[in-house]
């Protein structure tokens, strides 16, 4: 039920660029940026962002608050996962 091995990440919004920004949890770095959080999160851009590596990815509100979780690639999601 762990997910050790896995990579974490942050999806959050940039308020002083004012678009949404995925960083590796302990860093300050950007991966990537997108324009819109559903740019970030439709048509599969998350997961080609993370390729093989794949991670688990805390996709947080424009307040800041976690919204969601998602795991990629999905077979690496711990089975003992709610939802």
């Amino acid at each position: 039920m762990s997910d050790k091995g896995l990579p974490k990440y942050t999806l959050s919004h940039d308020e002083k660029k004012d678009d949404w920004v995925l960083k590796r949890d302990g860093s300050d770095r950007a991966i990537k940026r997108f324009e819109t959080k559903g740019e970030a999160t439709k048509g599969g851009a998350l997961s080609d962002t993370l390729g093989k590596v794949g991670g688990s990815v805390k996709i947080q509100k424009i307040d800041g608050e976690y919204q969601e979780e998602r795991t990629y690639p999905r077979s690496k999601d711990p089975r003992g996962s709610k939802g």
